[in-house]
């Protein structure tokens, strides 16, 4: 039996664009497909249109979800089909009767292939042929080469995240690396099986405006893949990006490349990552000027976290990790991996909730934990409320934010200078604890 093709069509607006779309689909040589339309909250009349187009052709299923971008209007759908091989087809262009039949051919017979696209031509607001480059997965690093219309197995797509939904833009370029990162082939058919609509405001004309997100994406996500074709990142003039990383080097302590793809918990600064228990920080690129003392003279951010974290030993999260990244010798980017604490709690916590759970205990252990740190030595200049953790009891008490400490035989200042928000009776209880050490 011939395997089932689940053409896949997000909807969002295209009601005047969406019946030629499927009239192109069910127009098809090769049988049996399924065409799953999966509408992306559409505020005209494109749900009814393709629900009435459904009525009138058995092959046809339209779905729907509440507005949520065309990558996971794709990825609902290939959930809900159930074919051997996916071809999504956007609701306004049109495919050649036998595009799907050509690419089945090919997949079929040549097991190392594991995308079929084929060439394209433009109408609407612009016509001619959409010239592709020769493909090569070096060139794929840099640019997206394959349109999203192209043909694949379903179990290759089943081994990747699908389309990124969290990219705004090129989300195809994103599922194509994760696709090849593994090996595999690619081939382009030698006729025009596409045909791609040009108008204002088509998504195509959007996303050029998206270039720098795309990029940062592509470099969170395929670090791997870049290093490998590029010699390192992406740059935002993709062209330069392996030349500019003949000046790259990297300075790396400890296992540090499964870290950096975590769900980002903060970015209003320095950009902070969570996954498996370990909290990687990215800190913010520096300027010429403190790149070129970082890089030349100083100690990086993330170095002097690690550093200061082994010192500290249990006072603060085990350190993991840190990376330096340079460029002719002038620091571009910075990274530092710990544990995640187990300190649920900030000082934050303390002064906001006056009867917070054995609040004089805690605030008298936290004076304590600041005399141990001033007897060792430690001068944090910014020993303040958010980096200052504990647990439910406070018998155990973390700081962090090391990049901010240095080292001193007498530390200056007043310890307690800026935790007085916690007012008179919880400074005097800090105090208390402070000098029975």
């Amino acid at each position: 039996m011939k395997p089932l093709v689940s053409v896949i069509v997000p909807l969002y607006n295209a009601a005047q664009y969406i019946c030629e779309a499927l009239e192109s689909v069910v127009a098809s040589t090769y049988r049996p497909i399924e065409v799953i339309v999966m509408d992306d909250g559409s505020t005209d009349d494109s749900l009814s249109i393709a629900q009435h187009f459904a009525d009138n052709h058995p092959e046809v299923v339209v779905l729907s979800q509440p507005n949520a971008g065309a990558s996971a209007a794709r990825n609902n759908a290939i959930r809900a089909s159930h074919g051997e091989y996916i071809l999504p087809v956007d609701a306004d262009n049109r495919i050649h009767p036998l595009y799907i039949e050509e690419a089945i051919r090919v997949l079929e017979a040549r097991r190392e292939v594991k995308v079929v696209s084929c060439r394209a031509e433009f109408f609407g607001d612009k016509t001619g042929e959409w010239s592709f480059p020769p493909f090569s997965k070096a060139l794929l690093a840099r640019k997206n080469m394959i349109d999203t219309c192209a043909m694949y197995r379903r179990t290759d797509w089943d081994q990747t995240e699908g389309y990124v939904e969290s990219c705004p833009a090129r989300e195809d370029w994103l599922l194509w690396l994760s696709m090849f990162e593994q090996g595999g082939e690619f081939v382009r058919l030698p006729e025009i099986r596409l045909y791609y609509r040009v108008r204002k405001g088509s998504k195509r004309i959007q996303d050029r405006e998206l270039k720098r997100r795309v990029v940062d994406e592509v470099n969170q996500r395929h670090g791997a893949y870049m290093e490998r074709y590029l010699g390192g990142p992406l740059h935002y003039h993709r062209s330069w990006s392996k030349f500019l990383n003949i000046f790259r080097s990297v300075k790396q302590v400890g296992d540090f490349d499964r870290w950096t793809d975590g769900e980002i918990i903060d970015a209003r600064r320095n950009i902070l990552r969570l996954t498996e228990g370990v909290v990687v920080k990215q800190f913010k690129t520096p300027n010429i000027l403190r790149g070129i003392w970082y890089g030349w003279f100083g100690t990086s951010k993330a170095r002097r976290s690690y550093e200061n974290a082994l010192r500290l030993g249990p006072l603060t999260p085990a350190p993991i990790a840190y990376r330096e990244v340079k460029y002719l010798g002038i620091l571009r980017e910075s990274w530092y991996a710990c544990r995640l604490s187990d300190c649920p709690y900030t000082f934050i916590d303390l002064i906001k909730q006056p009867d917070f759970p054995h609040r004089t205990q805690i605030l008298r252990a936290i004076g304590r934990f600041t005399a141990q740190l001033r007897a060792m030595g430690v001068w944090h200049r910014d020993y303040s409320q958010g980096n200052i953790l504990f647990n439910e009891d406070g018998s155990h008490i973390e700081v962090i934010d090391l990049n901010r400490i240095r080292w001193r035989k007498h530390v200056p200042g007043d310890p307690f200078a800026r935790l007085k928000r916690i007012g008179d009776e919880g400074l005097k209880l800090l105090k208390e604890g402070y000098e029975q050490i």
